[in-house]
């Protein structure tokens, strides 16, 4: 029977990082449907999240 969390091995993730951690933070409501909209909105979130720390980083 699957693990109905999920495993970690199913998300684009690199293989030796699990994903582990929770973070919540507010949006608006309109940011709020925009990303749920998203073919897979956790996914989209995560990257967003990284192209952001990593462009961060560059400066």
């Amino acid at each position: 029977m699957p693990n109905p969390r999920g495993n970690p091995q199913n998300f684009d993730n690199q293989p030796s990082k699990e994903l582990t951690e929770q973070l919540n933070f507010r949006v608006t409501k309109e940011m709020k449907e925009e990303v749920k909209a998203q073919d897979d909105p956790p996914q989209f979130c995560r990257e967003a999240i990284q192209e952001a720390l990593d462009k961060q980083k560059r400066k």
